[in-house]
């Protein structure tokens, strides 16, 4: 195999190694959950220094707010006060999700895609959790009911939404998975 240095038999520059399939789908859920730490990290770090604890401010009235909340919960507030065992909880995952990285069809770009969202999420809130002794809440969506009041989806973040969407992800990618070895299943006992 030739070196990076090295020259072809018409003594031009032999084309570089091309890293393993594998490497390369690593490096790609890596870089891809750096830039939801990086830019969950960015947000969270833009809303304490625009928002005091509890504020809120209206971007679009009527419909979406900025806040700072904290949430030592799991997702919607559940399990609030539990900050130390939901971090916890958020090591074993990272780990759990480490030791079954073969299971989320890492050689298709869409289970790359999908442990890199689930993964930078993890570590986001973890940052929080770890950091701040809670996660920090800024986008809060709402509508105002006829009699006046606010019916609204609770506070999330951008790991948050990284790691729903990851999930959403592996969850259609499995659906398809399944449904093509149903389909192969079906073809062979024909």
């Amino acid at each position: 195999m030739p070196d990076a240095g090295s020259t072809d038999q018409r003594g031009g520059a032999a084309p570089a190694a091309r890293p393993p399939a594998a490497s390369l789908a690593h490096w790609r859920v890596l870089n891809l959950a750096l830039t939801i730490v990086f830019f969950d990290q960015l947000t969270k770090l833009l809303v304490l220094r625009l928002l005091q604890h509890g504020d809120a401010r209206d971007v679009v009235p009527g419909f979406f707010r900025l806040v700072n909340w904290r949430n030592t919960g799991a997702a919607w507030s559940m399990f609030t006060g539990n900050n130390g065992v939901l971090a916890l909880v958020a090591i074993i995952a990272l780990v759990v999700l480490f030791i079954s990285r073969r299971h989320f069809e890492l050689h298709t770009f869409g289970g790359q895609v999908a442990l890199g969202l689930i993964s930078g999420g993890i570590v986001g809130n973890l940052i929080d959790r770890v950091r701040a002794g809670h996660v920090i809440d800024f986008l809060y969506f709402h509508v105002i009911r006829r009699d006046g009041t606010e019916a609204g989806f609770p506070a999330f973040n951008i790991a948050d939404s990284a790691i729903c969407t990851g999930v959403g992800l592996l969850f259609i990618l499995t659906w398809r998975s399944d449904g093509k070895r149903k389909g192969s299943a079906e073809s062979a006992e024909k």
